[in-house]
């Protein structure tokens, strides 16, 4: 299984203490540790994928929570690959970090919470990803930086522990997804260029 980027300081930790304790004899305490390391392993999970389809892919994993014309938002539950994912071949223009609250990321009010802004320029025009975190750990990483060319469904982060990604809709391109649908990262198409 491949693990995100990054993620060798959340899998060793977990994994170390399993072996010290289970060699300390410690064999309950030990099975705590693997639980840990086996929830980290899971969560750290970065599958390949496929487009399915020509259009605008999904940024991140998830259920649609919002879905208006000019706006998606996906929000990533504990079971959710959490690797975030370029929606179109674009030139990543600018990144801002933003301080914000800490509300669960399921709510309307997450909008105001702690994200990173991503400008993104596509053959289409101009379109806008926030990766927002949620109320527990709120660790955006973030794989790009201003200037980086980055190709339809190739990873450019990830948010741990509870969080949502949102995306503009550039002008022209029409929703193929509803607020409750199920989407992958890098694999469904959520929008495509009108006729």
């Amino acid at each position: 299984m491949k693990l995100a980027k990054g993620s060798t300081p959340w899998v060793s930790v977990p994994m170390l203490l399993t072996a010290f304790l289970a060699a300390a004899g410690n064999w309950y305490m030990s099975a705590v540790a693997m639980a840990g390391l086996v929830f980290m392993i899971f969560f750290h999970r970065d599958p390949d994928r496929i487009p399915l389809g020509d259009g605008m892919l999904s940024p991140a994993d998830g259920r649609v929570i919002q879905a208006a014309p000019d706006r998606v938002t996906v929000f990533m539950g504990p079971s959710n690959v959490h690797v975030n994912r370029a929606p179109l071949d674009s030139l990543v223009r600018n990144i801002e970090y933003q301080k914000g609250t800490h509300m669960p990321a399921f709510m309307n009010r997450a909008a105001s919470n702690q994200q990173s802004r991503m400008q993104l320029e596509t053959d289409d025009g101009s379109m806008e990803l926030r990766q927002i975190t949620g109320a527990l750990v709120r660790k955006i990483v973030c794989y790009v930086q201003p200037g980086d060319r980055v190709l339809r469904g190739e990873r450019i982060g990830m948010i741990r522990f509870g969080s949502r990604v949102e995306v503009s809709i550039p002008e022209g391109y029409s929703l193929r997804v509803f607020k409750g649908d199920k989407v992958k990262a890098g694999e469904t198409v959520i929008a495509v260029r009108s006729s």
